[in-house]
């Protein structure tokens, strides 16, 4: 059986606000490396090579991501799935969130899902911290 499920996956940064509503959000802020805190890559963001290798070299993440598209088939096996929201937060929005969403989305498109993906922080300021 296919996919035929819907997802909405937005990056966002606790820093700028609440969070966007979701059925599942998962909070990247406490125990996956922060790039913010390294000179050499405060100012870049997921568009850029360092930050995606320094990201997706946090041991765990693939783990997580892995996990979160085994909760999405979950929620599209019920009854009345309808399109599936996934929020994943950083701090600030720039660097894990967005590398977090774009790998998450790659793997359920692969799974045949119809997939969507927006950043709601990515190209504001840095937020000195």
């Amino acid at each position: 059986m296919q996919p035929t499920a819907t997802v909405e996956i937005v990056s966002f940064g606790y820093l700028h606000g609440e969070p966007p509503a979701a059925h599942l959000t998962i909070d990247l802020r406490e125990h996956f490396r922060d790039p913010h805190v390294r000179p050499d890559l405060r100012f870049m963001t997921a568009d850029d090579d360092p930050v995606r290798r320094a990201v997706l070299g946090t041991p765990g993440l693939i783990n997580l991501i892995t996990s979160t598209t085994l909760a999405v088939r979950a929620f599209a096996s019920g009854p009345s799935a309808g399109v599936i929201r996934i929020a994943g937060g950083c701090a600030g929005g720039r660097h894990r969130a967005p590398t977090f969403a774009r790998v998450l989305a790659e793997l359920l498109d692969d799974a045949e899902f119809t997939v969507t993906v927006s950043h709601r922080d990515l190209d504001k300021p840095v937020v000195q911290r």
